[in-house]
């Protein structure tokens, strides 16, 4: 098994060393086209001031001027690139290293009003997105999070296991995936994905064949013009001809020219990735339907996008001052105009396919580096025949390892489908929780998790660990509380009785449950809550202060059992071993708490 750590240092190590080497190239480069453009004054002072040396000095000095700009520009091109494949392992060390947060883009946009992503740190700074995400398109990042929101079927998430899986082992691929990626504006909403997505202008064969057709007879006119044998009025008329010719497609030849300017660097870049994409060789089902995806007609997608560039690259050069008159005699830029709208009617809906496929692979990439980083994190099963979760040494990923204490969870199966735990403040039953739910996540996700070994079914997941009053909607905690509960049992119900996709069972994450009122209510309405739940077959956690809802179990027809943390008080301060153990928590902590901070009580 790899060490990620030392894999990390040695290729940060190895791309300094390159960029130290590209920096000495770029310094001697930068003198030397200094030097020669110095070279070349001198020379043109002798030859036009002086006439001492042959021009021929000027013209071969200006060669080896533009060869020096040319290579210069691929060296500061590969030291770009070994920069950012620094950044890359930089920041990979960081994660290790436990230092991530706060450092990554946090997918706050992916947050807005989902049901519990807010209870689970799935978003923001320091979340579970930030810490995975790996991608450096928006095409990426949105797939990434869409794999987060929400749950997959058991088939699907094996094929991301199976596809992560060997994608962790590639580093090499993964490496060059964000190099080049970070390159492209590979997004769903950019220029690229507009072009794509507006559609051709409709220019047909016939304009093609139209315009072909006038630009050879112009260019026969002018050749028994110039012979001297017809007269130049000739010339003239056919240039009125054309320019009516050219008129009918006016609209649309202006449409095509106006769209392809935005989405013309995209396309260059876009082509260097997906070249090194078709060029992966891979052996999960996944990766190879993503691979097949990017074929057209047997020609991979690289050499499609070359064909548009090599369009572009002569749409450009017809407007260079020289070139320009004889390019517009010859309707060059409205014949290539019609090519590249064929090209757009043609793969233009591909585009989006591809865009999509590079998502999904950077996806599938950030699960795999997720799992390289993790190498002790193994890939949950996942069974269609039993409502359970059964985790053992369950941990929290947003954790550092070294510091984390991991516990057994089984709900669901042989055990008790509710588990209601009690202890005193602080003492590790909200992280509990948390650790159970994003491990669900992970889970559903195709990710690796957090635990020696996981199994569980298909679950829709309900949480109030994170649950805020509102001035905005008039809601006090309690009341925001009660609503977000309702919105659990509904969600139990819709997955008792799934459509197909959908998890079958919901699991209840319930923190502190009703303890917005009074004891007496607390216990009665978090008795019908949770009897409802059990009810409609859901399994979940329930943590309280009151130990008045522990006799929840006795009532609850041996589906629920009690679980409790532990606290000690050593030379005035509290110590946890953060450890859940069976039976009911014998004492609180509250007022201690209290005396340790200085109050009376």
């Amino acid at each position: 098994m790899t060490d990620p750590r030392a894999e990390y240092d040695r290729r940060l190590d190895a791309w300094r060393t390159r960029i130290a080497a590209l920096d000495r190239s770029h310094l001697r480069l930068s003198n030397l086209r200094l030097l020669s453009a110095g070279i070349a004054a001198l020379a043109c002072w002798l030859v036009f001031v002086r006439d001492v040396i042959s021009p021929l000095w000027v013209i071969a000095i200006a060669g080896f001027f533009v060869v020096l700009m040319v290579v210069h520009a691929r060296v500061l091109e590969r030291l770009e690139r070994a920069r950012r494949a620094e950044r890359w392992y930089e920041r990979g060390l960081d994660r290790l290293n436990g230092n991530w947060a706060g450092k990554g883009r946090p997918g706050l946009r992916f947050l807005d009003d989902h049901p519990y992503a807010q209870d689970l740190d799935l978003f923001g700074r320091g979340s579970v997105f930030e810490l995975m995400n790996t991608a450096s398109t928006e095409a990426g990042e949105e797939t990434l999070a869409g794999w987060l929101r929400g749950p997959a079927s058991i088939a699907e998430i094996g094929a991301r296991q199976t596809a992560a899986a060997e994608l962790r082992e590639k580093i090499d691929f993964r490496e060059d995936l964000a190099v080049l990626a970070a390159e492209s504006e590979v997004s769903r909403t950019g220029g690229l994905a507009s072009w794509a997505i507006a559609g051709p202008a409709g220019l047909a064969r016939a304009a093609q064949v139209v315009l072909a057709g006038s630009a050879v007879v112009m260019a026969a006119v002018a050749s028994l013009v110039l012979s001297e044998r017809i007269p130049a009025r000739w010339l003239i008329i056919w240039l009125f001809v054309e320019s009516a010719i050219a008129l009918v497609w006016r609209r649309q030849v202006h449409l095509v020219l106006a769209r392809i300017a935005t989405p013309d660097r995209d396309l260059a870049l876009l082509s260097g990735l997906l070249s090194r994409i078709e060029a992966e060789r891979v052996s999960s089902p996944r990766l190879a339907q993503l691979q097949a995806l990017f074929m057209t007609g047997g020609v991979p997608p690289s050499k499609r996008i070359a064909q548009l560039r090599r369009l572009v690259s002569w749409l450009d050069s017809t407007r260079n001052q020289m070139f320009a008159p004889i390019a517009l005699a010859l309707l060059l830029p409205q014949q290539l105009a019609v090519a590249i709208d064929r090209w757009h009617a043609a793969y233009g809906a591909r585009v989006a396919l591809w865009l999509k496929a590079i998502g999904e692979l950077e996806a599938l990439s950030a699960i795999g580096t997720y799992g390289f980083e993790h190498p002790n994190d193994p890939f949950p099963t996942l069974t269609p025949d039993d409502v359970r979760f059964d985790a053992r040494a369950l941990g929290h990923p947003l954790m550092v390892d070294e510091r984390a204490v991991r516990n057994d969870v089984v709900l669901g199966g042989a055990s008790a489908r509710i588990i209601v735990i009690s202890g005193s403040n602080m003492s590790g039953k909200s992280t509990l929780l948390r650790s159970v739910g994003v491990n669900v996540v992970l889970a559903q996700a195709g990710a690796p998790v957090r635990a020696a070994a996981l199994t569980l079914s298909p679950l829709a997941i309900g949480a109030t660990l994170r649950v805020e009053d509102s001035l905005q909607a008039g809601h006090s905690r309690f009341y925001a509380e009660i609503l977000r509960i309702r919105d659990i049992v509904q969600a139990a119900r819709d997955a008792a009785a799934p459509r197909e996709g959908t998890p079958r069972t919901m699991l209840f994450l319930l923190d502190e449950i009703l303890h917005g009122t009074n004891s007496y209510d607390r216990r009665i309405g978090a008795e019908a809550i949770v009897r409802a739940l059990a009810q409609l077959g859901a399994i979940g956690m329930v943590t309280t202060h009151d130990l008045a809802l522990t006799e929840l179990p006795a009532r609850l027809d041996g589906v629920a059992v009690n679980m409790h943390f532990e606290d000690k008080l050593e030379d005035g301060r509290m110590t946890f071993d953060y450890r859940m153990r069976p039976g009911v928590v014998e004492h609180s902590n509250a007022l201690a708490l209290m005396r340790a901070v200085g109050l009376e009580v």
